[in-house]
């Protein structure tokens, strides 16, 4: 079954490009579009999409609270940020309420394949000029190996999770870490059992609720 994307941007020229660089991919189907919050909102609780492609910069109301609304009345619904903030602020805001990949506008053309398969698979998708603010956003645990935190994991399985929900690769985190990559999956399965989250998004939202990343 085709993935329906709703696109919300209140630029008819970029819903126009947009639809031509999805029809690029044949597992994707575009069921509407939105030039509002208002119908934004309207169109997803009426076509039900499996992803939302959404504007930060709307007319009648900020991207992020429509981001915040969308994430909470349909919390699996995947949703691609796509914007010309590259603002601190707007990325360590739009993957707290909920988005499950960023991207910027200029780079669209080159990014929107990658990301909207990613996303769709079920991965944080984080367009690489910003990533820096979340590595940048990392905290500092001053516990010690094996230690447990309230949260119930160790200093090392809180490590894995950070680096999980900024995106890297298992052998990105293996190497960082001096760990081999079979340690890793078995962190990684570890931090399934323990916390049930299964898609990167939702790594990134409870790294960010539990202080693994910062907000600010």
């Amino acid at each position: 079954m085709a993935l329906r994307v709703l696109i919300v941007d209140d630029h008819p020229v970029l819903r126009s490009g947009l639809k031509s660089i999805l029809a690029l991919l044949p597992e994707v189907e575009v069921a509407g579009e939105a030039a509002s919050a208002a119908e934004a909102l309207r169109q997803t609780a009426r076509l039900r999409p499996g992803l939302v492609l959404l504007d930060l910069t709307l007319p009648d109301r900020n991207g992020l609270v429509v981001l915040r609304q969308l994430h909470a009345q349909w919390p699996e619904m995947r949703i691609l940020v796509l914007t010309m903030h590259d603002e601190e602020d707007y990325v360590k805001e739009a993957f707290a309420a909920g988005a499950s990949g960023y991207v910027l506008k200029q780079a669209a053309d080159t990014e929107l394949v990658s990301a909207v398969r990613a996303v769709a698979r079920g991965e944080l998708y984080v367009y690489p000029s910003v990533t820096r603010y979340l590595v940048q956003g990392l905290v500092r645990s001053e516990s010690g190996e094996g230690a447990e935190n309230t949260d119930g994991l160790s200093f090392r399985e809180r490590e894995v999770l950070r680096r999980l929900a900024l995106g890297f690769t298992h052998a990105e985190i293996a190497d960082e870490l001096a760990i081999s990559v079979k340690s890793v999956e078995t962190y990684r399965r570890r931090l399934t059992q323990k916390l049930g989250l299964q898609h990167r998004s939702e790594l990134v939202r409870y790294a960010l609720e539990h202080g693994l990343i910062e907000r600010t």
